[in-house]
């Protein structure tokens, strides 16, 4: 008998497990992999980070040192190194997650988890079924690429995510249906190592989720890298052919128009990973796509089963879910679990990056009325220029009346990096003056963040 059963071992479920072992709980962690990490560290953020990279590096040896004063001649592309540092790189980090489950006494059982009633899951692997038994149970089941009615994957032209980590050759064309975070990073992958990258997708403009200028910004500095888009474009059908994919869609304008390539990726989004876990079943309450219902502590219809991460309402952001298992943990260890949602930053790992926390300028405005909005672009930061990394901009949004910051959004080399800075002060209710006031390393790209806090009061520096 158990304390705790978690069923999905990626970061919602391994750090729920984690954190509960550190309070006491004597805990299991079920998953279908062997390894451990989930969706993200085998097959999503950790293996497309790499790559992301490694293609920055190929991309820049074949077309960017020149500019500073480094001749490279010959540069080759190893496809097989490249995706064998990936590997490397997943496997790596998998079994950490695997020593820190030691560490910390945490019972791992591989195999398909399911539900069968409050305080019981079935186990099902090649050597049979278990009964696990414990007071709470977690479901943290994660999430699956979307798949097209008209457009079934068959893995090898018609791809999901996962199949575009590994390809075994560099397409001449890969067309992208959805132009959001999985849809620009893994064509972007591509086009540096040289495919012809063509995205689709029914928005206006990329990451229609973040903030509209940093998808405006987005499509242009993609555009100029060689991406083509294909924005208010509504595709209607996917075909195979023996020279690749035909692709039909409605343009803009509304004329219908196909499009040829070698593959097509669907990066449309992600649904909860909810199926064939017993869930209905055993009682609980689904919604239509197979998100299971929670109320604010988590808990669902069924007393002591819970859940967290992709499977329940909310981003589908590792962060987010890494989050929510430490708030379950210290909420059953009787402390005050807690996460801010209006704190959650959204990151995009392409060249430049993308990230945005809090409100975008559209959701403030229809909050608040006309807020204070303030920009800076880093073609005036000292250390943008210094490294060639002119390309962007940081723009904070302010509350009109009390000067709350409500949200930042930057696009830039480092953007990821960056938006720490503005969660903390937005979890912590700062004002644009306080993030203004705060002193910055100079020369650092994070200064840029600072003047764009003080343009938002009417005062910018550098502008």
């Amino acid at each position: 008998m158990y304390d705790l059963a978690i069923l999905g071992a990626g970061p919602a479920g391994y750090v729920c497990a984690i954190r509960a072992a550190q309070l006491g709980f004597n805990v299991v962690l079920i998953d279908k992999r062997p390894e451990l990490g989930g969706t993200c560290l085998n097959v999503g953020c950790i293996p497309s980070k790499a790559l992301l990279e490694s293609s920055h590096h190929y991309h820049m040896a074949k077309h960017g040192l020149g500019a500073h004063g480094i001749k490279v001649q010959g540069a080759e592309l190893d496809l097989p190194a490249m995706l064998g540092r990936k590997d490397g790189v997943v496997k790596q980090l998998t079994g950490g997650i695997g020593m820190l489950m030691k560490k910390n006494k945490i019972t791992v059982k591989t195999g398909w988890g399911k539900l069968l009633a409050a305080g019981k899951v079935e186990v099902e692997n090649a050597n049979g079924r278990e009964v696990v038994e414990a007071t709470h149970i977690v479901i943290a089941a994660g999430s699956t690429p979307i798949e097209l009615p008209f457009a079934k994957f068959d893995h090898t032209t018609i791809l999901d995510s996962t199949d575009c980590l590994s390809l075994p050759a560099v397409p001449k064309h890969l067309a992208v249906i959805g132009a959001g975070v999985i849809g620009l990073e893994m064509g972007s992958i591509w086009a540096r190592l040289g495919a012809k990258v063509t995205v689709l997708d029914v928005a206006d403009r990329p990451v229609a989720i973040m903030d509209e200028d940093l998808g405006k910004e987005a499509q242009k500095l993609f555009t100029k890298q060689g991406m083509e888009f294909q924005l208010g474009a509504k595709v209607s059908a996917v075909e195979a052919t023996q020279a690749g994919v035909k692709i039909s869609f409605t343009n803009s304008r509304g004329e219908g128009q196909t499009l040829a390539a070698d593959n097509v990726l669907v990066a449309v989004g992600r649904k909860a990973a909810t199926a064939g876990m017993g869930l209905a079943e055993a009682g609980v309450k689904l919604t239509e796509r197979g998100v299971i219902e929670t109320d604010a502590h988590y808990q669902t219809n069924l007393p002591n089963v819970y859940a967290i991460g992709d499977c329940i309402a909310g981003p589908m952001l590792a962060h987010k879910g890494e989050e929510e298992g430490v708030a379950l943990a210290e909420m059953l260890a009787g402390q005050r679990g807690h996460v801010n949602y209006n704190a959650i930053p959204w990151v995009v790992y392409t060249h430049p990056e993308l990230a945005g926390v809090g409100l975008t300028e559209a959701e403030a405005n229809a909050k608040y009325g006309p807020v204070k909005v303030g920009k800076f672009k880093f073609a005036a930061n000292g250390r943008a220029i210094a490294v060639d990394a002119t390309e962007g901009f940081v723009k904070v949004i302010a509350h009109p009346a009390t000067d709350e910051l409500l949200g930042v959004h930057i696009i830039g080399h480092n953007a990821s990096e960056m938006i720490g800075e503005a969660a903390c002060l937005i979890e912590f209710k700062a004002s644009a003056e306080d993030l203004a006031r705060c002193v910055h390393a100079h020369p650092t790209l994070s200064e840029a963040v600072k003047e764009a806090a003080l343009a938002s009061q009417g005062r910018a520096l550098h502008a």
